[in-house]
């Protein structure tokens, strides 16, 4: 049960200021607590926890034209944000029903738009079987964050240009372009910006649960500061490259997989998963689960088992083995 609504809208554009301001906010949020997050950022790509930027993004195209690189939190794939995008994030105490809660949220605001909209796939939400918002989702202490964009104005010649997303992925969704999956909202209702949609977004929250909104305290700016250095660090956002000798990649139902790996004297000395898929913790656990483990299928099936969802783990084992 919501106790206490508060909402805290950014007046920054940058996205690693944006990025730490959701991190403090979520340290912050108490039993019975709802956050509403609303923010923008400035011409930016902003890729899942678990992604391999060099894979995601055309980073020389990024760097000539002044774009920055963002890594968020939760799992997913890549998103291009701009002045036409709105972000969202709901942050409260982990239940079962929070994340249909917060998606029915943005439907309910998009019906005072007289647009109808549902709810598509593993992470999206769609009109007329186009999307134009997505969302991700991480869990910790006991706390859900669910956040997501919505494409309002947004530049889709940009989107196009600095996404780089795999052609099996696309292939995957039966279309030939990232461009041809989205739309923007204004293109449905001219008058919207985003202010009006934060607006409605706020209204919409409000009725859902049935109480006014209060403004959270200002968070401090020191803290703000340490935690969008880190953010924007080279280490943070490209990682580690570890040396790797094999290298197999796959599309499953549950997400896009791409794992490297280094064997040293029959055992895997070195792993690494990069993944579009929602679990945030994915490649955490399987870079921890495989290190030292003897490369035969059997012992990387029980070592996986361990800690990973059993049919994630049957996929990696089938993956890695399948041609070896």
């Amino acid at each position: 049960m919501i106790k206490n609504f508060y909402i805290y809208v950014s007046a920054s554009f940058d996205p690693y200021l944006n990025l730490a301001k959701e991190k403090l906010l979520f340290d912050r949020c108490g039993h019975g607590d709802m956050i509403l997050y609303l923010w923008q950022n400035e011409k930016t790509v902003v890729i899942g926890k678990n992604q391999n930027p060099l894979a995601e993004c055309n980073l020389h195209a990024m760097k000539k034209d002044g774009i920055r690189l963002a890594r968020r939190l939760s799992g997913g794939g890549a998103v291009y944000h701009d002045s036409g995008n709105l972000n969202f994030t709901f942050i409260s105490a982990d239940a079962p029903d929070a994340c249909e809660r917060n998606t029915d949220i943005i439907c309910r605001a998009c019906e005072m738009l007289g647009i109808p909209s549902v709810r598509s796939g593993r992470n999206d939400i769609t009109v007329q079987d186009k999307k134009f918002s997505g969302n991700a989702f991480y869990h910790s202490e006991g706390k859900f964050c669910h956040h997501g964009t919505i494409l309002i104005q947004s530049d889709f010649e940009a989107l196009e240009k600095y996404l780089t997303p795999s052609k099996l992925k696309l292939s995957a969704k039966g279309v030939k372009s990232v461009r041809s999956r989205v739309i923007n909202l204004a293109s449905l209702s001219p008058e919207l910006t985003p202010e009006k949609m934060s607006e409605l977004i706020i209204k919409a929250t409000e009725l859902t649960l049935g109480q006014k909104p209060e403004k959270i305290p200002k968070l401090d700016r020191k803290s703000i500061e340490i935690v969008a250095s880190e953010y924007s660090s080279d280490e943070y956002l490209y990682g580690k490259t570890a040396p790797y000798t094999l290298e197999f990649y796959e599309r499953f139902s549950w997400g896009e997989v791409s794992v490297r790996l280094n064997i040293e004297s029959g055992r895997i000395a070195h792993a690494a998963l990069y993944t579009d898929a929602m679990d945030e913790a994915l490649s955490v656990k399987f870079e921890k689960l495989l290190c030292g483990t003897k490369f035969e299928k059997k012992f990387v099936e029980e070592a996986l088992l361990t800690e990973i969802e059993p049919h994630f783990a049957k996929d990696l084992a089938d993956m890695m083995f399948r041609e070896i």
